[in-house]
C-alpha cells in the first residue's frame, strides 16, 4: 500500500467536515459507543499480534458499504506532492483470485501508478471480505520502475510467508476509537488506522461525499508519516492528505462499479 504538512485547501476541507458535525483533524479523542467501541476494537488485530483467520470464514465478494470491491469496478485518482509532481492513479479490481499463502482466497485489484505518462508502480495487491463484513488486506505484488524499468520489489509481501501478517482495511461497522493494523511484515510494512470520524465531508473532483468514515493512518517504519483517509459510502477511498511528515495529497478522479 503506497504511504501519501496539509496544504490550505486540504484544512478548510477538513474543518469544513467538522463544522458540518463530522470529526475533523482534532477529535481523535472523541468515542463513539463507550464500552462497545472497546469491544470492537478487541476483535480486531492490532500490532504485530497473532490474530486467528479460519480461511473458510472468508469470501471474494466484497460488499463492505464503504469499499465495496466488484469484479470491474475502477477508480481513478490523481496524486499531487510539494514539489508539484503529479501522478496519476487507476485501480481495478479484477475478475481473478489467488490463493494465499495462509490459505485464505483473496480477491486481486492491479494498481498502477504513473507520472508524465510512463509507469512508476505497478502493484497487485490481495483482499477478502470475513464473515462479519470487515474487510481484510493479505499482501501484495509491486514493482517499482525507474526510467521505464523494474528498479525495485521492497513492499512486497504475503500473509503467512516470512511472519507476515494480514490486516483490516474497513470494518464492518465502522466506529469512532477503533484502532487495528493494516499490514504487517516486519521492516518492510507497519501500517495500521484508527477511526477517527463516521460523519466526514470530502469534495473532490468527482463529486461531494457526506458522512464519510474518515480514518488516521500511521507507520511503524515512518514514525513521523501521518496520513488521515475519507472513505465514501457506496464507492471507497476519495481522498487521502498526508497531515504529518510530508504534503501529498490524493483525490478521485472518477468511479466506475463493475
Amino acid at each position: 500500500m503506497r504511504r501519501m504538512t496539509m496544504s490550505l485547501a486540504a484544512a478548510l476541507l477538513l474543518g469544513t467536515a467538522s463544522a458540518c458535525g463530522g470529526s475533523g483533524l482534532d477529535d481523535g479523542t472523541q468515542a463513539a459507543g463507550g464500552s462497545s467501541t472497546v469491544a470492537a476494537t478487541a476483535s480486531l488485530p492490532e500490532g504485530s499480534q497473532p490474530f486467528p483467520i479460519d480461511p473458510s470464514e472468508f469470501t471474494t465478494e466484497i460488499d463492505n458499504p464503504y469499499w465495496p470491491m466488484k469484479p470491474g469496478s475502477q477508480w481513478k485518482f490523481r496524486e499531487t506532492d510539494a514539489e508539484g509532481a503529479v501522478r496519476d492513479v487507476v485501480v481495478t479490481v479484477l475478475d481473478k483470485t489467488k490463493t494465499i499463502a495462509n490459505g485464505v482466497e483473496a480477491r486481486i485489484v492491479h494498481d498502477q501508478v504513473t507520472e508524465d505518462g510512463q509507469l512508476s508502480e505497478d502493484t497487485y495487491d490481495w483482499y477478502a471480505q470475513d464473515s462479519e463484513g470487515n474487510l481484510w488486506y493479505f499482501g501484495e505484488d509491486t514493482t517499482e520502475y525507474a526510467n521505464g524499468k523494474p528498479k525495485t520489489k521492497e513492499g512486497s509481501w504475503e500473509a503467512g510467508v516470512d511472519g507476515a501478517l494480514a490486516g483490516i482495511i474497513m470494518p464492518a461497522n465502522a466506529q469512532v476509537g477503533m484502532t487495528y493494523r493494516e499490514e504487517y511484515y516486519k521492516g518492510h510494512a507497519e501500517d495500521g488506522a484508527s477511526i477517527i470520524g463516521t460523519d466526514a465531508l470530502a469534495k473532490v473532483p468527482y463529486g461531494r461525499f457526506e458522512h464519510g468514515v474518515q480514518t488516521r493512518n500511521f507507520s511503524g517504519i515512518e514514525p513521523d508519516v501521518i496520513e488521515e483517509k475519507i472513505y465514501a459510502q457506496g464507492v471507497g477511498i476519495v481522498l487521502e492528505i498526508t497531515v504529518s511528515g510530508g504534503s501529498d495529497r490524493s483525490e478521485l478522479l472518477s468511479y466506475h462499479e463493475g
